[in-house]
């Protein structure tokens, strides 16, 4: 599904992701954990093709096709989809009407997708005006739900949501990677990134990486990654690169 080769990534003249190499297959879903500013969103921002990042030497591969300075509407239209850490307040637009462009003048459909996640009295206001965090969070992924991508990336999706939330947004996120689906049938593939790891008690994880300092250090089993993590920190992962 995705493949990262050799990846260099500068922002304003500055490198913040060095030699990064990833391969995430069909149906598979990795976690990614790291400290704050260690370069895990600048590379969601990356592989969703932000202007502001500049891919200086490696390649992105996206189902076989090299896609490393494709723009990004053209990668959200051959299956690529991201939830944000902050995403903006969009005043004048309604949430609703952005779910009838992106899925389709379905309104009943719509309103059960809106429903499920408690989201159907929301459809009438603009997009993330005065919601709270967890509002926003389940904004986030029912209008992922509406574009229904093959490759999901998904950046701290627990930040400031609630235990009542968190559990309706995991369930929701289990569905969206297709996680009902025996691996081999399933055609969603994601990749997430989490602090906390509450995450992973609704998410049945393949794989988990740590970066630090713009690489990533090691790969492994995601939960006892973070066992490891809450026990010693990060600083092992500076020390300690195992190889998946």
């Amino acid at each position: 599904m995705l493949d990262i080769e050799d990846l260099h990534v500068e922002i304003g003249e500055k490198e913040v992701l060095h030699d990064i190499n990833l391969r995430i297959g069909d149906g598979e879903t990795h976690v990614l954990m790291g400290p704050n500013g260690s370069g895990k969103s600048t590379l969601l921002m990356t592989l969703m093709g932000f202007s502001n990042y500049i891919v200086t030497e490696g390649r992105i591969r996206f189902k076989g096709e090299d896609i490393t300075h494709l723009p990004i509407h053209a990668r959200a239209q051959i299956g690529m989809g991201m939830m944000f850490q902050r995403p903006p307040t969009i005043s004048g637009l309604k949430l609703g009407k952005l779910l009838a462009a992106t899925y389709g003048d379905q309104p009943d459909r719509i309103r059960e997708m809106a429903r499920k996640l408690n989201m159907d009295h929301f459809l009438e206001r603009d997009i993330n005006k005065g919601f709270s965090g967890g509002e926003i969070k389940r904004s986030e992924v029912l209008q992922l739900t509406a574009q229904s991508p093959e490759f999901v990336m998904l950046d701290e999706p627990e930040s400031g949501v609630d235990l009542e939330n968190i559990s309706l947004i995991g369930h929701a996120i289990g569905m969206l990677l297709e996680k009902d689906v025996h691996i081999v049938n399933r055609k969603k593939s994601g990749l997430v990134i989490t602090h906390t790891g509450y995450i992973l008690d609704y998410l049945d994880a393949d794989k988990g990486h740590v970066m630090c300092d713009g690489e990533i250090k090691c790969h492994g089993n995601p939960r006892e990654i973070l066992k490891e993590v809450k026990a010693r920190g990060y600083r092992e992962c500076l020390e300690c690169r195992q190889t998946a």
